[in-house]
């Protein structure tokens, strides 16, 4: 394949060739094809000047290092660009400085030709990469692509379902990649405006309603859903359509994941359980957020972790000074890094291994990097694993918080997040009463320091570790049984980037002291969960798998509470952040609460009821306006 410069050398001859033609062409249309004399030679004349012009015009709006058998709207835009300023040189040089009799009217008519030949010659680079393999990269063939140029791909006949903007991306990035296996046939989408239409060289087939018919009809073997923004029940009305049609579902992700908007083959997977609990758009107000990040020191604690890593992603999109990725695993820390490293190259990333329980080792910390924002989501969140060990929980759910959020105040941080949970809310369990007292604490702080400290409450989040999902995937590619504690067990779900968006946001709002609490849309019942994710893996519910109730874990609920009956929310400007107007719950010295802490997590077999009973007897008064002191 030819190298670069040579194809810009190509490029720049072609254009020569088209700036000769398009003055010529200009001229014979002006004079009905009988030139002149005297105007041919002013023509002769004033060519050596015409075309270094538009050479350089061309060069300076960048038209020799695009790629165009990529080119789009954008590329045609500079194009126009490039040859408009060109005339305007042209006729500034032939009509103002010079006057050199040059007729106006073919100044105009140069401008036409040149935008014509200079586009259509891009347009035929675009064309040949449209309707040939793209069997290499950067000039380099790539031995995979050329085994399928040597060897028939079997094609599938593919419908997409979408004929938005989304779909169309697809459509044209699927042309460029003749090596993957779609032949798409055409769409599906329910806008009547686009019935009967052709989208991208392909026509609207219908609707949703009539998949079945089309997807007969055309011999449909593969369907890709192109609606990264629709919610999940459609895209569960889709699954259930298609189940037994003998197709292959594969989905673009949902918006949540499209961190920076970017549409590409690359991210078509199969469809997850996920995407079937997905929520509209979330609509975030870019300008606060990138207020209180861009420039700033930002300090993530438990950055390897789901919820961790995940707020790493997202803060570093808007440019923070410095990031620190604080966690006690080497491995998940190490993992994050890398990944920003690959994906923000000039981001100044610092990974920091340490546990918040060592107090010495977190105020070193905060002295050295004196971090602006701080996000604390490293917690023990595994409840019954707490229920057996409940000092583990007290350490670092609660002093563990502690040394980050004293550290925070000691330093002068701004912000400070507290990741909590609505197990936190009438907590049962001794994970849920630790988060209750860690949120207690940042509260206690948050009256006498110049820290605004808020915290953020939500529920469960799809695919975290530890979590529901994953273990359900293992014991379906196991065979079964899937293990459910409860038939009516409910929990509210959110997948990790919707809930970190809405973290990022919340804190944007925070002015110190709140208790934010995020919708979580409906609650889900763990059993649809359970059958779901059979069928998403091709099996039938109790048929080819089977469904094995184990009862109720030590420490759980059958369903979770977002906030108390007494609490109650105030609406802020975001339509899915409320504020939980909770009173606070403990009105004495830090220090008594602390000792309390310690008295309890040396109780031995007895630590795990007598923290609950303690958290509840608090929560109680609080919820009463009552600040209770320990006796």
């Amino acid at each position: 394949m030819m190298s670069r410069g040579l194809r810009r050398a190509f490029l720049v001859l072609c254009d020569i060739v088209c700036i000769v033609m398009a003055s010529v062409l200009a001229f014979l249309i002006r004079f009905d094809f009988i030139i002149p004399m005297q105007f041919f030679r002013t023509f002769a004349r004033t060519l050596p000047f015409l075309v270094p012009v538009r050479i350089g015009s061309y060069y300076a709006f960048g038209l020799y290092n695009r790629l165009w058998q990529y080119a789009s709207v954008r590329e045609l835009w500079a194009i126009v660009e490039a040859a408009t300023v060109a005339s305007v040189g042209d006729w500034l040089f032939l009509h103002t400085l010079q006057k050199t009799g040059f007729p106006r009217s073919v100044t105009l008519l140069m401008w036409l030709l040149n935008i014509a030949l200079a586009g259509g010659i891009r347009f035929l680079i675009r064309s040949w990469q449209e309707f040939t393999p793209n069997d290499s990269i950067d000039g380099k063939e790539d031995k995979t692509h050329a085994s399928h140029r040597r060897r028939r791909v079997q094609r599938l006949r593919t419908l997409i379902v979408g004929a938005g903007q989304a779909g169309n991306i697809v459509v044209r990035e699927l042309r460029s990649h003749k090596e993957l296996p779609y032949d798409v046939v055409g769409f599906v989408d329910d806008d009547p405006a686009k019935q009967g239409y052709r989208i991208a060289g392909l026509p609207v087939l219908g609707p949703r309603r009539d998949l079945p018919r089309i997807i007969r009809s055309h011999s449909i073997k593969e369907i890709i859903i192109a609606m990264p923004s629709a919610p999940g029940s459609i895209v569960k009305e889709i699954v259930e359509v298609c189940k037994d049609l003998g197709v292959n579902l594969k989905t673009l992700p949902g918006v949540y994941e499209l961190i920076d908007g970017k549409v590409s083959v690359k991210l078509i997977r199969d469809v997850q359980i996920e995407d079937l609990l997905r929520r509209d758009e979330i609509k975030v107000d870019l300008e606060s957020i990138a207020n209180y990040l861009r420039g700033e020191r930002v300090m993530i604690t438990g950055a390897g972790g789901s919820i961790g890593s995940e707020l790493s992603r997202q803060i570093a999109r808007f440019d923070p000074a410095e990031l620190v990725l604080l966690g006690h695993g080497e491995n998940s820390i190490y993992e994050i890094e890398m990944e920003l490293r690959a994906t923000r190259p000039n981001l100044e990333i610092v990974p920091v291994i340490a546990d918040i329980r060592d107090g010495e080792k977190i105020d070193r910390i905060f002295s050295r990097f004196r971090p602006d924002v701080v996000f604390h989501a490293a917690a023990h969140k595994h409840v019954p694993l707490m229920e057996a060990n409940p000092d583990e929980a007290i350490t670092n759910n609660i002093f563990g918080t502690w040394n980050v959020a004293s550290s925070a105040d000691k330093y002068g941080v701004k912000r400070f997040v507290l990741i909590s949970t609505d197990k936190a809310v009438n907590p049962v369990s001794v994970m849920g009463c630790t988060k209750r007292a860690a949120e207690i604490v940042v509260q206690m702080l948050n009256k006498t320091s110049r820290t605004k400290f808020v915290v953020v409450r939500f529920g469960n989040v799809l695919g975290s570790r530890g979590s529901v999902v994953p273990l359900f995937k293992k014991q379906i590619a196991r065979g079964g049984p899937v293990t459910v504690t409860h038939p009516d067990m409910m929990r509210y779900f959110m997948t990790i980037p919707e809930a970190v968006q809405l973290v990022i946001q919340a804190a944007a709002m925070g002015e110190g002291g709140e208790v934010f609490v995020l919708d979580m849309g409906r609650p889900v019942r763990i059993l649809d969960l359970a059958k779901d994710l059979i069928r998403l893996s091709g099996f039938e519910p109790d048929r080819d798998i089977k469904i094995e109730f184990t009862g109720i874990r030590p420490g759980e609920k059958l369903f979770e509470e977002p906030l108390t009956a007494e609490e109650g929310t105030v609406a802020t400007r975001h339509e899915r952040i409320f504020i939980a107007k909770s009173h606070l719950a403990f009105d004495g010295p830090l220090e008594e609460f602390f000792e309390t802490c310690r008295e309890i997590a040396a109780a031995g077999e007895d630590t795990g009821s007598a923290l609950v009973s303690w958290i509840r007897q608090l929560t109680d008064h609080g919820a009463n306006g009552e600040g209770r002191k320990t006796s």
